[in-house]
């Protein structure tokens, strides 16, 4: 631990103590119950509208509600809007919203209970799409327009809210499931203004109660909230959540087992092999007060191509060539790679971009690619390289969190005839890189913004080559864009299922990307928490959470 980093954690000991939530005596702390977790990424604002990432996204969902929300099924159901209509063309939605849902407590609205109403999401949506907000998650309306020279947004009533798009778009409902179309009051923004983003104000099962900048946060339990359980008890459960923001993943595992953290998610390299086994079991030691929770984490791993000729960086590559990037494919021992450098974590990427979870993931696909080194050597000589025509260099840009699976992909694709070398990069610039088209060869993952195949498809769609979208292999096939086109204004699920995996397939054949593996999701948990579930995007719920302070 560097000194910076020790400094920090000598300084959340004491703000632990100022805090009153020190970790050894708080969860036997009678009649309170408060869940710990560490962040390894700090938290810079908890304004919805820049909920982008995963550390993020965990926040905003305890201090924030929009109209609907996804059960662990990624089915959408309702929140503050109790039931909709989608009208017959599938333009039109509209919301019928509950009457009894409050902002949280706040001095901006001088001592008074502030009810949520159907002009609070105008605002709030009106807000998101402005320039002037800079808002990542400004896309999630890029299909809302004007109709006949009415409102996008239309706060029919207080109760009734209507939206209306430029055409059908069936996703759309997952879509508003995305924090980004969280609801906010515009007081809190005309009075903080740029401090909103320290100063939350939502309607979620926690408001905001301390935060310490990249060393404590505290949530306190919402005494408003409206949501209630089957028996009538009003939810959340716990009375607050503290979450620590230790960079180091090893030091957050030493405090987990000690108890001082009551789950963590998601596996590190430096302490996989201490608490799995090598088919992704939990250790025997570790059994009496922890269990694990895995399922399909939507979540595809993949190295990305460049395919652009008209790009300098790809005219003289190897990776022009679609023989190249199929020999690539064959070339990965994805079972392997998921049994020795993951644990048994994961689902070796032998199909399509769409990962499993969806249900146009097929399992039986006839598209994808098997181990097959021999068949990846046929397609280097097809390509016109050999022993007299060696292969030149070609660099794979990484993080150094991944850097133990582009090794083995190095070797392997070594062994055949390649010459990988890689270019250890900090994930920012490998991400401004990457948008800016300037990495003919790189891993990168993508994590559905909604649970629809779409999202995924969208990676290969020709208008996306922009720096904001996400087509950073600038894949282009005029085929596939008629297809993804249509797909977007095909109602019936079934049908647009076929059309999914259709151009799934098309993406493979052209083979820009080489899955690597479909995640899972995983949680290790103290067996002293209760009701915590998981879902295939790994959103953290803590509503139906509760702590047995007497295990």
């Amino acid at each position: 631990m560097n000194s910076k980093k020790f400094l920090n954690y000598l300084w959340l000991l004491v703000m632990a103590g100022i805090l009153g939530a020190c970790h050894n005596t708080s969860h036997t702390h009678p009649g309170k119950q408060i869940f710990y977790y560490n962040s390894p990424t700090e938290i810079v604002n908890l304004d919805p509208a820049f909920a982008r990432d995963q550390a993020h996204i965990w926040v905003c969902n305890q201090l924030y509600n929009g109209l609907v929300k996804l059960d662990d099924s990624l089915h959408v159901k309702p929140s503050i809007a109790k039931s909709w209509k989608v009208s017959d063309d599938g333009k039109i939605y509209t919301f019928d919203l509950r009457n009894d849902v409050y902002f949280h407590n706040d001095s901006v609205f001088k001592g008074k209970k502030r009810k949520v109403v159907a002009s609070d999401f105008v605002y709030s949506f009106q807000r998101l799409v402005k320039p002037k907000t800079a808002s990542p998650g400004s896309w999630v309306f890029d299909d809302v327009a004007d109709a006949n020279g009415r409102k996008a947004f239309e706060a029919i009533n207080d109760t009734t809210l209507q939206i209306r798009l430029k055409k059908p778009f069936p996703p759309f409902l997952g879509i508003l499931t995305m924090k980004y179309c969280s609801v906010i009051p515009r007081e809190a923004i005309q009075y903080y203004g740029q401090d909103f983003r320290k100063h939350p104000v939502g309607t979620g099962p926690f408001f905001l109660k301390n935060w310490v900048e990249n060393v404590e946060m505290v949530l306190q339990k919402n005494p408003d909230y409206f949501e209630f359980d089957s028996a009538g008890n009003r939810l959340p459960y716990l009375d607050a959540v503290a979450i620590t923001f230790l960079a180091d993943k090893m030091t957050a595992f030493l405090e987990f087992t000690k108890g001082k953290l009551d789950f963590i998610s998601g596996i590190a390299p430096s302490y996989r092999d201490e608490i799995l086994t090598r088919t992704g079991e939990l250790r025997s030691k570790y059994r009496k007060n922890i269990r694990l929770m895995k399922m399909p984490y939507l979540n595809t791993e993949y190295l990305g191509m460049m395919v652009d000729t008209s790009l300098q960086i790809v005219k003289n590559s190897p990776l022009r060539l679609k023989a190249v990037r199929q020999a690539i494919n064959y070339g990965i021992d994805r079972v392997k790679m998921i049994k020795f450098l993951r644990n048994g974590i994961g689902i070796p990427g032998n199909k399509g971009i769409i990962p499993a979870g969806l249900p146009a993931y097929n399992p039986n696909a006839d598209y994808g690619y098997l181990y097959n080194p021999e068949k990846a050597k046929l397609l280097l000589k097809e390509a016109g390289f050999g022993p007299k025509n060696r292969m030149p260099p070609i660099t794979l840009a990484t993080t150094s969190d991944y850097l133990d699976l582009c090794k083995f992909v190095q070797s392997q694709l070594d062994d055949i005839g390649f010459d990988i070398r890689l270019n250890i990069m900090p994930p920012g610039s490998l991400r401004e890189m990457k948008a800016q088209a300037k990495l003919v060869f790189f891993r990168a993952s993508w994590i559905a913004d909604y649970p629809d195949a779409e999202n995924y498809l969208s990676l290969f769609y020709s208008k996306n080559f922009t720096p904001d979208g996400p087509n950073y292999t600038h894949f282009y096939d005029p085929k596939f864009d008629v297809l993804y086109q249509k797909s977007l204004s095909v109602i019936n699920e079934r049908k647009r299922e076929k059309l999914y995996r259709e151009m799934d397939s098309m993406v493979m054949q052209q083979a820009p990307v080489a899955i690597l593996y479909y995640d899972e999701a995983l949680r290790f948990i103290q067996k002293r928490v209760e009701g915590m579930t998981l879902n295939p995007i790994n959103l953290l719920n803590l509503e139906y959470v509760k702590i047995d302070n007497k295990r």
